[in-house]
């Protein structure tokens, strides 16, 4: 199955996760971890990205970022890209450093940020590389110590995490540390490490309470959030794409396609819009459908309006499957 495009637009809120090829080392001590953080310190201070939470266990890492001024996956390549040339120098080794591509998980802000700050930070103890909560205090490899003020890292965002808790800091931090010690009860909690039905809900319980109820809920794998939320993200990556469409287009409106579809039709404007089954119509129209909606990023609806036709018979349509005859038209 090819894999589905990656969600994204400045602001959005990811959970970014990566895992080194064969369960190798991706941290093997403190230089490689420094250099990892050096460069996500070069992205936060660019723009590219604000940085809430993030992990670096031994074969892989976490972070809760939101994209900025550039779309995730440069920022991520920009990361990953130059760490694993590094590494590989460092350690004298060649070949592929991280598993497939990275995972990104869009993320519904409330509650999903103070959730995902918890699980982030919570993982070196729950993998026992620290004994206890206070040991954590104090560990450098997460972003955990700065939201304490024990480690500073002005390239972390802490203003907003506290600012949840407490306008007062000293309350903020005494309240997040409650927060955390809330969650190491909690274990390794599932619903959090990506995106779909049984995570959005919350697990296996709330899905079969929806299905006993006979609802149905939107959701997607790429996705972190209620049924809304997910409607809302596909929604807005849906006119992304018409945005880019129309960009790229070389015709950039529906009066300038009729004009160059009737010219080379050899019809006229009436009868491109007129109730006509004539082949010739017919295929101008097919023509118009295809290149208006999969070329230029209208809508069905748009381009009914235009043409005086229902919304089905674009669709119908724009979905021609036999293109031979529409060959002129393919440079447009």
């Amino acid at each position: 199955m090819p894999r589905q495009a990656r969600l994204d637009s400045p602001g959005t809120l990811h959970h970014v996760m990566g895992r080194g090829i064969e369960a190798t080392k991706i941290f093997r001590n403190k230089n490689d971890r420094e250099d990892f953080l050096v460069r996500l310190k070069v992205l936060q201070r660019s723009g590219a990205l604000t940085v809430y939470a993030w992990a670096l266990m031994p074969t892989h890492f976490h972070l809760l970022v939101r994209s900025g001024q550039q779309p995730l996956g440069n920022s991520m390549r920009r990361l990953l890209t130059g760490y694993a040339i590094n590494f590989n120098f460092r350690h004298k080794r060649q070949g592929h450093l991280f598993q497939n591509r990275y995972k990104s998980v869009v993320c519904q802000e409330e509650p999903y940020l103070l959730e995902l700050t918890r699980y982030i930070h919570l993982n070196p103890l729950r993998a026992g590389l620290v004994p206890d909560l206070k040991a954590l205090h104090d560990y450098p490899w997460t972003g955990h110590a700065t939201l304490m003020a024990r480690i500073t890292r002005p390239w972390q965002e802490t203003d907003f995490v506290w600012s949840v808790f407490s306008k007062s800091r000293i309350k903020a931090i005494k309240q997040y540390e409650k927060f955390i010690q809330a969650g190491i009860a909690q274990g390794q909690r599932p619903e959090l490490t990506g995106g779909g039905l049984i995570r959005s809900q919350g697990g296996w319980p709330q899905v079969l309470l929806l299905r006993k109820k006979g609802r149905s809920v939107p959701s997607d794998d790429r996705i972190l959030g209620d049924g809304g939320f997910v409607e809302q993200i596909w929604s807005e990556a849906k006119d992304r794409e018409k945005e880019t469409l129309r960009r790229k287009a070389k015709i950039k409106d529906l009066p300038t396609l009729a004009k160059i579809i009737i010219k080379k039709m050899g019809i006229s404007a009436s009868t491109l819009r007129s109730a006509s089954r004539k082949s010739r119509v017919s295929q101008a129209r097919r023509a118009f459908c295809w290149l208006a909606v999969g070329r230029m990023g209208y809508s069905a609806a748009e381009v009914a309006r235009f043409l005086r036709v229902t919304t089905s018979a674009v669709v119908r349509a724009s979905n021609f499957k036999d293109f031979t005859n529409l060959e002129p038209f393919n440079t447009v």
